[in-house]
């Protein structure tokens, strides 16, 4: 097919091509940078499979399924392979996807056609992962695949490099964390098998429609039902654990093409899907397709230094910003909504897989600058999913318009700030604002107890996470309270700032932590700050939600008594003994209590700015960035999230973080790279691009010596998104040796 068909159909659903221009095939391009193994080893949950910006389509080799470490369906540390299915979450601590499982194999069938038992050896040489696409070499028969992907489709090429008979197995039961509720075959024609497949698991009812097209014919054919093949001819089978084989004649010099176009809807719609996005059997063209959408996606931030691990690191940990959320509607822009009814396309492209505890931290924030593009769908999205849901609520954890109500908070609010403060406003505000009100006046999810009592009471063995949720409802409240405030609601912002100072009424000043509080008022006892109790944190402990008020920094810093006690106690968590009692595998990524394997605490390094100590910040930052991040497959310390860890790393190594990320304001750490060019959007920045400059930046020098915004003294530990989106330059001074003087004035916040 021509690639301009393909960059046409990823331009207008999700690809954003021809805002800037492309950089084709030159050395060191951020595409050749980017490697999707990064976050596949240890805990990251990564799949490095063919997938674009988005897109709702993830094709990736499973390895395997059972344990905590299946969540991505892959792992580094695995030698055999069970096939290649085409949908995976990033990052994520549970388990989903795996769907349409296709294997290429040779020889005579086993009893079974289940794809545990023509599992393949392969080994890492003969493995290549880049953006968009992937390749490996089945050892057991000697087969070739590789892949790629558009946002609804995917394209296999299988060489059979010996024997004059291959094979395709179709594994409709095989997946991630679920099991399949119900299934179907149908081969239409001699080229064309269609079918569905509905799943429990962690998004209950989940369904993938799928068309997928042979670019030769169908020798022979054959279906399984409940593990026991048909013995008479058929074309079709229905059930619940369905699986089948399709044989061709192959050749080396001929490999077997597979066209696989998916939807939410129905079959009629991934036909579409798939005649919309990939026409004829040019592989090398699509491959060519996604390789440039990704590379003018990753251009949007132009990095430079002369460290090649740092871009590597970099540019891998931005493609993965890049994944979720993932669109989930179909090619003519209908989508399935959380109202089991397919809706006609409505002016916007509808998201799901929003992983909102995480993301709303540092990833959607990060996603205003690299894909403005979204950020009013993202919104458009959170208020769809509101008024068709049943609860009426905005999304906590939403995959596949299915709510799993993973996590706590409301924080899609969040999301819908800060986007309504930078300027994002092309939906209904009223709509919006009544849609977050309405989800944080609900009584669910503890809240009514939050309003009656100021704090969600903490009961013992009951796994409440009731300190945890104070703490994060009142970050939501103060966001709710700056969009009633814009909007003239003026009770509503009193109301809502009064409850965002909530967080005192779980404060114990003896212990000098936040602790779960009882319905009669004490603090629930014995207590120790190492523990991870779930009757109080969800997935920490005390220590670990000590700083949990981003919205407040100056009233936290007088709960610990002035900044030298701050200071003090921050001090004590980076250097306490790197030890938790009732041990969690989430609670990762140690430097001493400090866990950055999880998400509250991402921006705990960044509080000494606002304490007076910014050399403290740029110190543990650095730390940070090299303890826990590479470019290997073990590169990310924890669950990346859908993005989040990857994020933090993209806005630390760029020099900045957004420690309140609904307040338009932007933290300065201790920059990698000698220089790094935002390429704004002009449709939504007039400045165009904005650039951080680190001068005299080394490994060794990592601390801030003086800096300079458009050329103008800067003496303060902090820019606004409205200084980026007027573009210029930020240019920091380095040096091995802190200047505890820079950034001391100007200290209003």
């Amino acid at each position: 097919m021509k690639v301009s068909s393909v960059f046409k159909t990823s331009l207008r659903f999700g690809g954003a091509l021809g805002v800037f221009s492309t950089v084709l095939h030159l050395v060191a391009a951020p595409v050749d940078e980017a490697n999707p193994l990064v976050g596949t080893g240890g805990h990251g949950h990564t799949f490095p499979g063919a997938v674009l910006p988005f897109g709702f389509v993830q094709l990736s080799p499973d390895t395997r399924t059972e344990g905590w470490d299946a969540c991505g369906g892959y792992h580094i540390d695995d030698t055999t392979l069970r096939g290649f299915s085409h949908r995976h979450i990033s990052g994520t601590g549970v388990a989903a996807g795996g769907d349409l499982l296709l294997l290429p194999f040779t020889g005579a069938l086993t009893n079974s056609l289940a794809c545990k038992d023509y599992t393949t050896g392969f080994v890492r040489t003969n493995e290549l992962a880049t953006p968009g696409y992937y390749r490996v070499v089945l050892d057991k028969y000697n087969v070739l695949a590789e892949l790629t992907a558009t946002i609804h489709a995917g394209m296999h090429r299988y060489t059979f490099r010996s024997g004059s008979e291959g094979r395709v197995l179709i594994d409709l039961v095989h997946g991630l964390g679920n099991k399949p509720a119900a299934a179907a075959l149908t081969l239409e024609n001699g080229r064309l098998l269609t079918g569905f497949r509905r799943s429990d698991g962690w998004a209950k009812n989940r369904v993938v429609y799928f068309a997928i097209e042979t670019s030769q014919p169908i020798k022979t054919s054959g279906f399984e039902l409940d593990g026991k093949m048909f013995a008479g001819k058929t074309n079709s089978v229905s059930g619940k654990n369905v699986r089948a084989h399709l044989d061709f004649a192959t050749s080396p010099k001929k490999p077997l093409l597979l066209r696989v176009g998916l939807s939410p809807t129905s079959i009629e719609d991934a036909k579409k899907n798939l005649a919309a996005e990939i026409a004829d059997w040019n592989f090398d063209a699509i491959h060519e397709a996604a390789r440039q959408v990704w590379n003018e996606n990753l251009s949007r931030i132009e990095i430079q230094s002369a460290n090649p691990g740092f871009r590597r690191t970099f540019y891998s940990a931005l493609y993965h910003t890049l994944i979720h959320p993932t669109l989930y509607n179909n090619a003519d822009g209908s989508y399935f909504g959380t109202d089991d009814t397919k809706h006609p396309f409505a002016g916007f492209q509808y998201y799901s897989t929003l992983s909102l505890w995480d993301t709303f931290r540092a990833e959607h924030p990060l996603l205003t600058l690299t894909q403005p593009e979204r950020v009013n769908d993202f919104v458009r999205t959170m208020l769809a999913f509101y008024q068709q849901s049943p609860d009426r609520a905005l999304p906590m954890w939403p995959l596949d318009s299915f709510e799993t109500g993973c996590m706590i908070g409301y924080h899609s609010v969040p999301v819908i700030v800060d986007a309504w403060q930078k300027g994002f406003r092309d939906y209904d505000a009223n709509l919006a604002y009544a849609a977050m009100r309405a989800t944080a006046m609900a009584t669910r999810n503890f809240q009514g107890e939050y309003q009656t009592l100021g704090y969600v009471p903490a009961v013992s063995g009951k796994h409440f996470y009731a300190t945890a949720r104070t703490l994060e409802f009142t970050f939501d409240d103060w966001c709710l309270a700056q969009m009633a405030s814009a909007l003239g609601k003026q009770a509503d912002a009193k109301l809502f700032t009064k409850r965002s100072a909530y967080f005192t009424n779980v404060f114990d000043s003896a212990t000098g932590f936040f602790r779960g509080r009882t319905a009669d008022g004490n603090f629930r006892e014995p207590f120790n700050p190492k523990a991870v109790s779930f009757d109080d944190f969800i997935e920490a402990n005390a220590w670990q939600y000590a700083f949990a008020v981003p919205h407040d920094v100056p009233a936290m810093i007088g709960l610990y008594g002035g900044r030298e006690k701050f200071i003090a106690k921050l001090d004590q968590l980076f250097n306490e003994d790197a030890s938790v009692d009732e041990y969690l595998i989430d609670v990762s990524g140690l430097v001493g209590q400090y866990a950055h394997g999880n998400e509250p605490c991402h921006h705990f390094a960044y509080l000494y700015n606002a304490a007076g100590a910014p050399w403290k910040t740029q110190q543990r930052v650095r730390e940070i960035m090299f303890t826990q991040y590479d470019d290997s497959p073990e590169g990310v310390c924890g669950n990346d999230d859908c993005g989040q860890m990857s994020a933090w790393y993209v806005w630390s190594a760029l020099g900045l973080y957004p420690v309140n990320p609904a307040n338009g304001r932007y933290e300065i750490g201790s920059p990698l790279l000698e220089k790094a060019v935002l390429r704004l959007d002009p449709k939504f920045y007039p400045g165009r691009t904005f650039t951080v400059i680190a001068k005299n930046v080394s490994r060794q020098n990592g601390y801030v010596q003086s800096a300079k915004l458009n050329g103008q003294p800067l003496n303060r530990t902090w820019i606004t998104h409205a200084e980026i989106a007027a573009g210029g330059t930020l240019e920091l001074e380095m040096g091995i040796q802190p200047n505890k003087q820079w950034g001391l004035s100007e200290r209003e916040r």
